[in-house]
């Protein structure tokens, strides 16, 4: 859990969770992935890859963001899916709802994040159009925001000044 994980996050390691779920490649297979979530939610979060993968939703990658020395940028442009990482919301001092526990990121490249002209990953740029409907690409009432909302999670592509297609929240932060 190192270094997503340090002294001084807001959430004890004892309270977080491992969880391995099978998901769809983007080739077609079947994977293993992994996510830590917080305790709290980690039987929700293990029904909803359930509902994922008999839909047949496509994930690219799904690892810790150990993987990627805890940095949310690199693990964004190699299109990785991930949930908990001690850190702040970006150019903040407030806690990411992912330093909690309590927030999931899919297929970052496919689902970008969309605040003014700031695009994250750049490669999503070429998603931003909506109306394209790619398998890995989320969208308001699909099967995948349907599961997460089935928990009480919240999607951030329908945020008003911004949009976080790829994320997903207990809060809805």
């Amino acid at each position: 859990m190192q270094p997503s994980w340090r002294s001084g996050c807001p959430v004890p390691l004892e309270d977080l969770r491992y969880v391995r779920v099978g998901h769809w490649g983007f080739d077609g297979r079947v994977h293993r992935g992994e996510v830590v979530i917080h305790a709290d939610w980690a039987t929700g979060i293990t029904a909803v890859f359930a509902d994922l993968f008999e839909a047949r939703f496509p994930i690219e990658q799904m690892v810790l963001i150990d993987e990627f020395d805890g940095d949310d940028e690199l693990s964004m442009a190699a299109n990785n899916t991930s949930a908990f990482n001690c850190r702040f919301v970006a150019a903040t001092t407030t806690w990411s709802e992912h330093a909690y526990g309590r927030a999931i990121d899919i297929n970052p490249v496919q689902n970008p994040y969309l605040r003014g002209s700031i695009v994250q990953p750049p490669a999503g740029t070429e998603y931003l159009d909506r109306s394209l409907t790619e398998a890995a690409m989320l969208h308001d009432g699909d099967a995948v925001v349907s599961a997460f909302d089935g928990i009480g999670w919240s999607w951030g592509g329908g945020w008003a000044n911004s949009q976080d297609y790829q994320h997903f929240s207990a809060t809805g932060r």
